[in-house]
């Protein structure tokens, strides 16, 4: 199955420069370390944390009159004219924040990759700006969130990226406009504003003004990843993004022979829609996931609560076995998991959240080599669960079963291997591969030895034309998914009846 990365592509890693153009963009490819990490770390953490109350788009819906937000806010603190949302900025203290704490958490999640949001539809940048008093660096923490994120993600040896939302700023609190608010005062326009109205199209200033904004993000931080959210689909902003991407390519060149080359270090921007040609960045779906393999790489963005992105008081969660299942599916089918969470306001990351990040990586402790650094196999799994396709589908399937299978691949100096990994664990203990039967047409290979992993006793397995079928020992513990791994004889080898008898 092949990937967007094209091996030996000319490209920055060559020495040529981007052009702001998209024939010249669709030359990209997709760093190794993007293709191989396959799960990374989102964080919505800002002064939306502070209300705790709806989710991350309470900054807009406590404006908007009939809304609960603005029940509750009026309820809660008071006319919006009297105590409007810049007062909870004092509020968002950071005093428990910890970076290294967080880089922790992540590195035993399994985590290859950590994207905090910089700067989200509200406006207030977690970031040291030069173009807006509003940071968190002169208010509220006062102190620079992403760049000590940065630091401390980068000495566990992940991959920093981090997230820009501010074209959405454009119109995102306008409901104050439309009654007796703060949003109304002139001196806090370099705030609230433009807050125009829903529709209108960005102006050139201001799109001239998200441009400035996301490049000092690229020069400060010097992020292996730019998460975009979805109002960047709008026409007015493709010359914007053309500019945006070749300058970032280019300028994550020069990084790069630093840190060992582009497929180490190099860049990725994600992208939702058709903001961006496929092959010039990496296309990505909001709380939603792909039926198919898909040739070029992608990534799911979703929350590890149902409710929200930011922290709230009433998170609904999903577990970790259903993270851990929506991982395995995305990855057979050529892309990545990005979670999110939301720490509260002091800076501390919510003990139920640290708890579900521990599940997620102490399976992937047992189980990573079937995901880290592998591709997709012919097709991508088997099984009578449907994943429901696109956006906003992620709590839409039904839970998977023992007979719903995944598959990946790998190739290394010790020969090809497949790896099967069954969803459930089988009530009578035997798990039936149909794709691997010699007789198939999928896997007309031979098979040089079947192991579980996770399990240091030899498994009972044998191979017919229809299937594989694998006895599982009662001593393996797993309620996630088991991971069969099949290395194959060298091509050319006939295909024979492989078995250790049941």
């Amino acid at each position: 199955m092949s990937t967007s990365r094209r091996e030996g592509d000319a490209g920055p890693a060559a020495g040529k420069q981007f052009e702001p153009t998209w024939d010249s963009l669709v030359g990209y490819r997709v760093p190794a370390w993007y293709l191989d990490g396959k799960f990374g770390i989102f964080i919505h953490w800002g002064v939306y944390s502070v209300p705790a109350f709806g989710n991350e788009w309470y900054p807009r819906q406590m404006y908007k009159q009939g809304t609960a937000e603005f029940a509750h806010h009026v309820a809660t603190y008071g006319p919006q004219s009297q105590f409007g949302y810049k007062d909870f900025i004092p509020k968002l203290t950071a005093e428990r924040f910890d970076a290294k704490h967080w880089a922790d958490v992540f590195e035993r999640s399994g985590a290859r990759f950590v994207v905090p949001v910089a700067e989200h539809h509200d406006g207030f940048a977690m970031y040291d700006s030069s173009f807006s008093k509003w940071n968190a660096v002169r208010m509220g923490p006062k102190r620079d969130i992403i760049g000590e994120l940065a630091k401390a993600v980068r000495e566990k040896g992940m991959i920093f990226g981090l997230s820009s939302h501010r074209a959405e700023h454009w119109w995102f609190m306008n409901g104050g406009r439309e009654l007796d608010s703060d949003v109304q005062d002139p001196a806090l326009a370099d705030f609230y504003g433009p807050a125009e109205p829903d529709g209108t199209q960005p102006s050139q200033a201001y799109l001239e003004d998200w441009l400035a904004r996301t490049c000092e993000l690229v020069d400060k931080y010097q992020p292996q990843l730019v998460w975009f959210d979805w109002w960047i689909e709008n026409p007015v902003f493709a010359p914007y993004l053309q500019r945006f991407a070749a300058y970032y390519y280019n300028r994550a060149a020069q990084w790069s022979w630093i840190r060992g080359g582009w497929d180490k270090a190099g860049p990725a921007i994600n992208y939702k829609h058709e903001a961006y040609p496929a092959q010039s960045a990496v296309f990505d779906v909001e709380r939603g996931q792909l039926t198919n393999i898909r040739p070029e790489f992608w990534q799911t963005d979703t929350s590890i609560s149902k409710n929200s992105w930011g922290y709230v008081k009433d998170q609904d969660y999903k577990n970790a076995r259903a993270v851990i299942h929506d991982l395995i599916d995305i990855v057979s089918k050529n892309g990545a998991l990005l979670l999110n969470i939301g720490p509260r306001p002091d800076g501390t990351i919510p003990e139920a959240e640290e708890a579900i990040l521990g599940e997620i990586g102490k399976w992937l402790a047992l189980n990573g080599e079937a995901i880290y650094g592998t591709r997709p196999w012919k097709v991508f799994g088997e099984g009578p669960t449907s994943v429901v396709g696109g956006a906003f589908a992620d709590t839409k399937r039904a839970s998977f079963t023992s007979q719903d299978i995944r598959f990946t691949t790998r190739t290394d100096v010790t020969g090809e291997y497949l790896y099967a990994i069954a969803l459930a664990r089988p009530d009578d203990g035997i798990v039936r591969i149909n794709g691997f039967g010699s007789g198939t047409g999928l896997l007309p290979r031979a098979v040089r030895s079947v192991t579980v992993l996770g399990d240091t006793e030899p498994v009972r397995w044998t191979r017919t034309p229809r299937f594989v079928e694998v006895r599982l020992n009662e001593s393996l513990a797993t309620t996630s998914g088991v991971v069969i791994k099949v290395w194959l004889e060298p091509v050319g080898s006939q295909p024979r009846q492989d078995f250790l008898e049941f």
